[in-house]
């Protein structure tokens, strides 16, 4: 029974504390030709925006952004 407790724990805390690694890293941007927007980089290392994985890398997406005139915070 010990066992089972112990095996049962430590699947617990292994599963939360890897939740967090699959957490977006999200920020709102906007521009004088867009409402505000969500973009997110996801686990894979693509930007999403508002949810929809654009397919390209997060670094890219964002420095596109910012070369048009977009400001995320």
């Amino acid at each position: 029974m010990k066992k089972t407790l112990a095996f049962v724990g430590i699947s617990i805390l292994m599963f939360t504390s890897c939740k967090d690694d699959d957490a977006a890293d999200c920020r709102t941007c906007s521009s004088e030709i867009t409402t505000s927007f969500e973009l997110c980089k996801e686990s894979n290392g693509n930007a999403s925006v508002n949810g929809e994985d654009t397919g390209v890398s997060y670094a890219v997406y964002l420095d596109g952004l910012i070369a048009e005139g977009a400001s995320c915070n």
